[in-house]
């Protein structure tokens, strides 16, 4: 046997197991050490491949992809330094638990540590970022080690998608020749590797139930906190213990339950804007907190149960892990979560109505001044998510970046009956890969929005090139402050230091319609609101990239968004001390 057919035979076994293992998307980024994986992948026809020139830009679009799927995409890149330019998509997959299927070629082991060229450390490169790494054997048709590889790319999928989901590297040393051979017969049929899953048996432990209720009791004042969770699913369970408890449901809009069509009564989509003032926290009264998902992006209902230590607090998950940032006394309930809502539903448990009552009316005085556009002259941060959200079809996504725009994403998009999905990189909370993650999510077939800011947008900027590549429906609203708005908000800003520009403002004074023309997209500028509208509508109705800039003012700004914070937090202060029976 040639090494020619040992090679060939043993990338078409791991490529069809792929394949039958569920995989569908493969995003390739070109390299001649992967060029049997590469060729291998796309000669079997069945994937839909994607190429991309940036690993990095990859990585993150592979992310977006399986973010919205909810399944494993493949990455393959070549040896060296290709490699390394993954890790920040790893590590955001790692934390956001999206699953990840890394595929590196390597040198041979007689090239390692000898100063071969594009050869470094590939072993456990990615660290405890991912759930499971594998060295795999050198190529050969042997029928066991054909029967070994099938074996490892079908516990390589069944890894990534075992909750809680994440990533698996498996790194291929391969040595010359690298070419394969597809004339050679019958490369595909080789028997296929199966595992039969079987459902979790995820009957409820009634005993931990009853503690768990008793610990909580009746009459108390409780919050059902819903943060970030791209699996989504739970509005149903959620909404139903709301009603059945009287308990109301910060809803994080990464939680995806301010959009669609299930009941919004209970939902408290401004909390974030009422618990702003530390007078107003002062005030409220928490007996206890359940939660699903990960830690809302909310800093001041994180410093609201910083303020309340003595508050019992129960988070939901559906698998190991410890997402509590707060450091407060926390119960961990694992299992599914639905159905867990669910016999927590069951239980005969009322809470105060008086305080559902009472968040309720702030959450409707809150949005009142939120959505007050009266005197405002220009377009708005805030404005930029309003318009989106007035605008946006049914069955579109919304992608937002992080800094300035995930919050005022939570500020600003109100409950709606819409059929709207958010996401966003909350795993690591970075700016990297924005362009690139929203691409992914938009080459799934549905049109995307992605709100990003300046500074964002051109950090992640080789993601365009996908974007305009595949001619993906993708709007880009671009706010434009020129810098980084995020800083004006922290006490950077506020200490007026004569470097405060230079280190933290970092104006980059980009003409962004040159930029478009270069990149060959349908660029828009809209100085008002029904400027911004059209160009919305125009764009939504349009083929392939377009971008909305919007231009604001930092110092601006931040003086507009204080002054809704001030007004909303007067008037709620004004509601608790003059009517005390609310609470």
């Amino acid at each position: 046997m040639t090494h020619q057919i040992r090679l060939t035979r043993y990338m078409a076994n791991f490529v069809d197991q792929v394949y039958q293992s569920g995989v569908r998307n493969v995003v390739i980024s070109p390299g001649s050490r992967s060029t049997p994986l590469a060729l291998t992948f796309a000669e079997y026809d069945k994937f839909k491949l994607w190429i991309d020139i940036d690993e990095r830009s990859a990585s993150f679009f592979a992310l977006g992809i399986a973010k919205k799927q909810k399944e494993p995409v493949v990455l393959v890149c070549t040896s060296g330094s290709a490699a390394a330019n993954y890790y920040p998509a790893i590590i955001e997959a790692h934390y956001s638990r999206v699953p990840l299927i890394v595929l590196t070629a390597d040198r041979p082991h007689e090239l390692r540590d000898v100063g071969a060229p594009q050869a470094i450390d590939q072993l456990k490169l990615y660290g405890d970022y991912v759930k499971w790494f594998h060295e795999m054997a050198l190529p050969s048709d042997a029928p066991k080690m054909l029967n070994y590889v099938r074996n490892q790319a079908d516990r390589a999928v069944r890894t990534a998608i075992k909750p809680n989901f994440g990533v698996v590297h498996l790194n291929f040393p391969i040595q010359e020749p690298l070419l394969p051979d597809f004339s050679i017969p019958e490369i595909w049929n080789h028997k296929s590797s199966t595992t039969i899953a079987l459902e979790p048996n995820y009957r409820i432990d009634q005993t931990a139930v009853r503690q768990l209720t008793k610990m909580i009791g009746n009459n108390k004042k409780g919050m059902l906190v819903c943060g970030p969770d791209d699996k989504n699913g739970l509005a149903d369970a959620i909404i139903r213990l709301a009603e059945e408890w009287n308990i109301p449901v910060l809803a994080d809009p990464l939680s995806n339950l301010r959009n669609g069509p299930h009941s919004k009564s209970h939902i408290i989509d401004c909390y974030d804007s009422i618990l702003k003032l530390p007078e107003v926290r002062e005030l409220i009264d928490v007996d206890f907190v359940i939660r699903t998902g990960a830690m809302p992006i909310s800093k001041p209902y994180l410093q609201l149960l910083q303020e309340k230590m003595d508050v019992v607090h129960f988070i939901l998950e559906e698998e190991n892990g410890y997402r509590e940032p707060v450091g407060l006394n926390t119960h961990f309930i694992y299992g599914n979560p639905v159905h867990l809502l669910n016999e927590l539903a069951n239980a005969e448990i009322t809470c105060d109505q008086a305080n559902l009552t009472a968040w309720q009316t702030w959450n409707k005085t809150a949005k009142a001044i939120l959505s007050d556009r009266s005197n405002d002259k220009e377009l708005t941060e805030g404005h930029a998510v309003q318009g989106i959200q007035t605008a946006i079809p049914n069955d579109h996504i919304v992608f937002v970046g992080n800094s300035m725009p995930i919050r005022d994403m939570d500020s600003f998009w109100f409950a709606e009956d819409k059929n709207v999905e958010i996401y966003a990189n909350r795993g690591t909370n970075g700016i990297d890969g924005i362009i690139s993650t929203a691409a992914g999510m938009s080459a799934t077939g549905n049109h995307t929005t992605l709100l990003v800011g300046d500074i964002s947008f051109l950090h992640s900027m080789n993601g365009l090139l996908l974007a305009r590549k595949y001619q993906l429906p993708l709007t880009i609203v671009l706010v434009n402050n020129d810098g980084g708005g995020i800083f004006s908000f922290l006490p950077q800003a506020k200490q007026q230091s004569p470097h405060y520009e230079l280190v933290f403002g970092t104006s980059q004074s980009m003409d962004m319609e040159k930029l478009a023309i270069a990149f060959d997209f349908t660029y828009f500028s809209a100085g008002n609101w029904q400027e911004y509208i059209d160009s919305l509508s125009r764009s939504y109705e349009q083929k392939g990239l377009s971008i909305i800039e919007i231009k604001t003012v930092r110092t601006q700004n931040v003086l507009w968004h204080q002054q809704k914070w001030n007004a909303i937090g007067e008037k709620i202060i004004n509601q608790i001390k003059g009517n005390e029976d609310v609470l």
